[in-house]
């Protein structure tokens, strides 16, 4: 079994990239491998409404130059997908953003591609918005008829500065049961 996550923040060794590898330590102690894509830093554009994904159903976006077809690629090949953000102006990253729309718009016009894997939202924060960046990963999630999986609290983590998220025991414990949770859903639908 294997899940991808993808880290939305600019900062590679930011917030969020440890709430990730957190999650990443209780999937691999359960035998799960899981690798992580940095988006941000990348250049990439946003979905051009062209319709050639549903004309084409090749399983490939049309914008090509890119890293985004190998994430489809990766969310194909995966049986979880994590999408991880911070927490911008109370929203996701736009790069985030950017791979919802053109991943969304291929999985629907080939079938709903990533139904019934296992997806989860992981967003770190300052003092508030996590909840609407979950709420936007979610919809993802639940748009591709995807099972997402939950924690024992919202999956958020909270820390202003890079590595600051590590005084927030409380966010680490929902990222460990996240983990564990993504594990055990795994091993049900496998």
């Amino acid at each position: 079994m294997k899940v991808i996550a993808f880290n939305g923040s600019p900062r590679e060794e930011g917030n969020t990239r440890y709430l990730l590898n957190t999650v990443r330590e209780e999937l691999e102690g359960a035998g799960i491998a899981m690798e992580i894509v940095q988006l941000g830093g990348k250049r990439f554009q946003g979905c051009i409404a062209c319709g050639k994904c549903f004309e084409l159903k090749n399983h490939r976006c049309i914008i090509q130059g890119d890293i985004i077809n190998d994430c489809i690629d990766g969310m194909r090949e995966a049986d979880g997908i994590i999408l991880g953000s911070p927490t911008y102006f109370g929203d996701l990253t736009p790069e985030l953003k950017c791979l919802i729309d053109r991943a969304g718009m291929v999985a629907k016009a080939n079938g709903d591609m990533l139904k019934r894997k296992a997806g989860a939202a992981v967003a770190s924060v300052r003092r508030t918005g996590a909840l609407h960046v979950l709420d936007s990963i979610t919809h993802f999630f639940t748009i591709g008829q995807m099972i997402v999986v939950g924690s024992s609290y919202w999956n958020m983590g909270i820390g202003l500065g890079p590595g600051a998220i590590q005084d927030d025991s409380e966010g680490i414990e929902t990222m460990k049961t996240l983990g564990r949770n993504m594990a055990w859903l795994l091993s049900k639908i496998a």
